[in-house]
């Protein structure tokens, strides 16, 4: 079913069951599969493939308890050129997918979420809402990005990597003043299974090992590793993002 409001660029192919809603613009020569929910307003560039049973531009759900999620207006989600999106990915409205980004099939993209071109976002990740991701990461399966987050360009993060942003851990009103996520600057890299304490900052090229239970702040260019992770040497000069 497609709105009559709706815009079909040449060359679009639409699969059977999808449904395109009210004011929805899709550029030329995107290909978008069975089953998909192309919700009012959304906004796809041109080249773009959506997989079967895709939801794009879903409205977010404010539970009664809601810790983060706000209620407000919010813009249409937007994707770039190119994207691929896989089977049964879930972006909500407040997105923006930049050119040649790669969300794989299961993931989760909330509401006012940024991420930069070539990107890509792994099978079953999790990016909560109000997180900013730059260009060229990799975020592998399964990973959790809490809210209020920023992962920096050119970042890794392996499967299973969890972040956190509530060291009260939903008790008492103060909980609500120092909620804050993880930032990795530029260049930084997550070995698989690690898990981050709120509010963390890891320096540019830094490297966390897998398993790693980050306490606290990582220094630039230094390997941590252990639980509670502690700093075991500098990463090497040939490991640098700037000497790839």
């Amino acid at each position: 079913m497609i709105h009559p409001s709706a815009r079909i660029g040449e060359g679009t192919e639409i699969g059977h069951g999808t449904v395109v809603g009210a004011d929805v613009i899709i550029g030329r020569g995107c290909r978008i599969g069975c089953y998909a929910i192309l919700h009012p307003g959304t906004r796809i560039g041109d080249g773009v493939r959506v997989d079967d049973h895709a939801v794009l531009g879903k409205p977010p759900m404010r539970a009664a308890a809601s810790a983060i999620t706000r209620e407000k207006e919010l813009p249409p989600l937007r994707i770039g050129d190119r994207v691929l999106i896989g089977a049964g990915v879930v972006l909500y409205r407040g997105a923006e997918i930049g050119a040649e980004v790669m969300v794989a099939d299961l993931a989760t993209v909330r509401e006012e979420v940024s991420v930069g071109e070539r990107t890509i976002i792994g099978r079953g990740v999790t990016v909560e809402n109000r997180v900013t991701i730059g260009a060229r990461c990799k975020i592998e399966t399964e990973a959790y990005i809490t809210a209020l987050s920023r992962i920096e360009e050119g970042c890794f993060i392996a499967p299973e990597v969890t972040f956190t942003n509530d060291n009260f851990l939903g008790r008492t009103e103060e909980r609500f003043k120092h909620h804050k996520g993880i930032t990795l600057e530029r260049g930084a890299r997550v070995g698989a299974n690690a898990t981050f304490l709120p509010g963390l900052t890891v320096g540019a090229d830094a490297l966390v090992a897998a398993g790693s239970v980050v306490t606290r702040d990582v220094p630039p260019r230094t390997v941590v590793m252990g639980a509670p992770a502690r700093p075991v040497r500098e990463v090497p000069e040939e490991q640098l993002l700037d000497n790839q």
